[in-house]
C-alpha cells in the first residue's frame, strides 16, 4: 500500500492540552494554505462515533478490558477505510486526535492486556496504515489532571483512577522508546504558544 499523503497523530494523557495544541496546529495549517483532513479517535465517522458513545458511557461499568480494546479497534477500522486511507491516497495531510498508540498505552499497558494482544487485533484494523509522525505531549498524568482540574464525570475512561492513568503515561513512554523515529516528545509544561512553536519545529512543517 502506497500512501501519497502524510499522516500525523497527536497523543497525550488526559488533560495534557492535546485539544488546544491540535486547534493551534489546525489554524497554522489553514493560515499556510495546507489542505488537511482532521479526525478523532474513537470517532470520526457516523459508525465510529456510535462506538465512541458506548466506550465512554459511564453506565458501562461491566465492560471487560478485552471488549473495550476490540471496540477501539472496530472504530479505528471504520475510520481508516472510510476517511483516512482515501485522504492519504489523494495526497492530503491527515491529522488524527489519538490513534493506535492510545491502544498501546491504555489497553496494552494500563489495562494489562499486553502488546501482543493489541497488536494482533489492530493488525486487522490498520492494514499497515501507521502514522508518519506522532506528537506526544509529554506531561505526567498527575500534572495533567491538576492542570485540567480533575476527571470528566461523564467519561468512563477518565474515571479509571490515578493509578491507571499513571500506567497510561508510563505506557506512552515505553511506546515512544519502541518507535523513536516516529515519536516526537514535546515538553508541554510551559506556555501553550511555546509548546505550539516546539511542535511546528519538531515536525518541520
Amino acid at each position: 500500500m502506497i500512501m501519497k499523503g502524510k499522516f500525523i497523530t497527536f497523543e497525550g494523557c488526559e488533560g495534557s492540552g492535546k485539544s488546544t495544541q491540535i486547534e493551534l496546529f489546525r489554524k497554522y495549517l489553514e493560515n499556510n494554505g495546507i489542505e488537511y483532513l482532521f479526525v478523532r479517535e474513537p470517532g470520526g465517522t457516523e459508525i465510529s462515533e456510535k462506538i465512541r458513545a458506548i466506550i465512554l458511557d459511564v453506565q458501562n461499568k461491566e465492560m471487560t478490558d478485552e471488549a473495550e480494546a476490540l471496540l477501539y479497534a472496530s472504530a479505528r477500522a471504520q475510520l481508516i477505510k472510510e476517511k483516512i486511507l482515501p485522504a492519504l491516497n489523494s495526497g492530503k495531510l491527515v491529522l488524527c486526535d489519538r490513534y493506535i498508540d492510545s491502544s498501546f498505552a491504555y489497553q496494552a499497558y494500563a489495562r494489562g492486556l499486553g502488546m501482543d494482544f493489541i497488536t494482533k487485533i489492530n493488525s486487522y484494523a490498520i492494514e499497515n496504515c501507521m502514522p508518519d509522525k506522532t506528537v506526544f505531549l509529554n506531561i505526567s498524568s498527575r500534572d495533567a489532571f491538576l492542570r485540567k482540574g480533575g476527571a470528566d464525570k461523564d467519561d468512563r475512561i477518565e474515571l479509571s483512577g490515578a493509578d491507571f492513568h499513571q500506567k497510561v503515561y508510563e505506557g506512552y513512554l515505553k511506546v515512544a522508546k519502541d518507535y523513536p523515529d516516529r515519536f516526537l516528545l514535546i515538553d508541554c509544561l510551559g506556555e501553550k504558544q511555546q509548546t505550539h512553536e516546539n511542535i511546528i519545529k519538531a515536525l518541520g512543517i
